[in-house]
Order: C-alpha cells, then structure tokens, then sequence
C-alpha cells in the first residue's frame, strides 16, 4: 500500500456527460512500445502493453516508473465518481458572498479556486479563481461577483476519468461538479485530482505548512492525534518500534496500516488494535483515505479498557 470543499447548479442542467454553467528512459520506453505495437497481435490493447512492460524483467524500470505506469494503466477504469470529493466535503461561496468572505475562505481553507452557488448547493453557478479574485482587492468598491464569475463543467458521476481529463484540457476548464440522476450535487472534481491519480500526491507551500503543523498533537492523556499520511517510521520515533518487518516491507503510512490491518477503507469513529497493543481510532476518513487518527501507544492501551 505504499505510495493517500460552505454549499455548490442551474435548474436548467445538463443531461449526463459534460456541460458548463456560468531524457534517455523515456525514449527507451517510447521504442520498447514502438516494437511492441509494431508486430501485436489486434487484440492487444495499450493497457495490456503497458502491463507486460512493467513485468517485462529485460526491460529496466525504477520503482517511481513502475508506479506510474501502473496507475496509467488503471486510470481507464476508473470514473469520476471513484475520485470526486464528496457532496458534504466541498467548500463553496454563495454568490452574494463580499469580496473580504472571498478572501478569508481561499485564505483559510488554502484554495485557489471555490465554486459559487446560488440558495444551496444544488445550484452552482459557476466558480472564482484567485488570479481573478487579487486584482479587484486593490479597489474593493467595485466588486462585483459576475465580474469574476468563470465555468464549470458538470459531469455525471459514471464519466470516464480520461474523458474528462480531455474534456478539462480542450476547455481549459479545470473544475467539474458530479450531478446525480435528479440533477443535485453529488460531489466535485478538479484537475488536480485527475493529475493526482497518475503522479501521486502533489502538495504545495501551503500543504506543507497545514501537514506540520498539524501532523501529531500529543495529548493530555498521552494518546497522539496524527495525520492519516504520516510515515510509520516518523511516528516510531516518537513513541517506539511497533509494526512488524512484513508490515514494514509494504506499507508506509499509519492511515496505509490502518487500512491493511481492516481490509477497507474505515469510517470516522472506528476503532482497532494493532498486534503489538497499539490501538487506534478513525478521526477523519472519506471514501478513499483516512486523514485523521488517534493513536494510543502500547502502554496506555494496555491500561485502558478495550473498546
């Protein structure tokens, strides 16, 4: 397992699909597909050719190579729905909202982009984009949100995740809301996201700082409240060797060990127990990874009771 948006849509919305409102390696893998396609058999599909490259032990890949062509090769299956943020999760602006609630939402919750609805979430109306947002703080009196107002896409939650990839790059819209059946919001995807699914985790400044700040609090009790994507051996150090060589070998973080250790991803309020006596409580979770954890170390869950 080693490598883990207040309310956002016009009532005359679009049928679903996709719509708007308001050095040297590569070179070698390039020739190895090259040969490949050059005598494949007609069924042979790029996805298959990719899979036998990265079992292919002629051919030399790095581990970050191997990683990113396997989740090119998965990225076809997935839908949007497998990695939009939540409906509950999705920070937004009404659009009679002050340029100053502008300012302090982007500021505090660390966004460059917010969708705008009208009355509820069901009614996004479009989005405003930090680039558009600065320049108008020099004269405030003349603010004026439809100024500022730019598309989003809407896309129903069974699309493609290579569509829309290509759908936001010929756009160059880079921010779609998930519409049910009914034509409520069910969640949001950026490109972000997307880009995310094939490269990995990309964090920026202000990742970092929220990530530091808030990676491990101790608390009065001696139980620790850590990031789901805090490296096992970063914790360790902390409070002392605790998982085992296997569970060395192949996970990374505490949220990654949680997951192994339940075979799924949890929900927010479940507990567990570790073999070594270690047990830990689901703070924060979505569909996809755990963000939060309570940690009690072996010598407090010896003492307390079991849940």
């Amino acid at each position: 397992m080693k490598a883990s948006r207040p309310e956002a849509m016009a009532e005359n919305r679009p049928s679903p699909g996709v719509g708007r409102a308001g050095g040297n390696g590569t070179s070698g893998l390039l020739g190895w597909l090259r040969n490949k396609f050059r005598g494949r058999q007609p069924d042979t599909t790029l996805s298959e050719a990719l899979t036998e490259l990265i079992e292919d032990e002629d051919v030399t890949l790095d581990v970050h190579e191997k990683a990113l062509l396997t989740n090119v090769t998965k990225l076809r299956d997935l839908e949007v729905w497998d990695l939009m943020v939540p409906r509950a999760h999705i920070i937004a602006i009404d659009e009679g909202a002050g340029l100053a609630d502008i300012v302090q939402l982007m500021g505090d919750r660390y966004h460059s982009r917010l969708p705008v609805f009208r009355e509820t979430l069901d009614q996004v109306t479009g989005m405003v984009h930090i680039k558009d947002v600065l320049p108008v703080t020099s004269a405030p009196d003349s603010f004026n949100m439809k100024n500022i107002l730019r598309p989003v896409l809407f896309v129903a939650p069974s699309m493609g995740v290579l569509e829309l990839l290509l759908e936001m790059r010929d756009t160059r819209i880079h921010m779609a809301i998930v519409v049910d059946e009914f034509g409520g919001t069910d969640g949001l995807v950026t490109i972000e996201d997307l880009v995310e699914e094939i490269v990995g985790q990309i964090e920026d400044e202000h990742d970092q700082e929220k990530a530091q700040t808030e990676r491990i609090v101790r608390r009065p009790d001696g139980s620790f409240d850590v990031s789901g994507t805090m490296q096992i051996e970063e914790f360790e150090a902390a409070t002392g060797p605790f998982v085992t060589t296997e569970e060395r070998a192949d996970i990374d973080t505490l949220g990654g060990l949680v997951v192994e250790l339940l075979g799924h991803v949890p929900r927010r309020g479940e507990r567990l127990s570790h073999g070594s006596g270690v047990r830990f409580e689901v703070l924060d979770a979505d569909e996809r990874r755990v963000k939060r954890l309570r940690v009690r170390p072996v010598g407090r869950a010896a003492a307390e009771q079991s849940p």
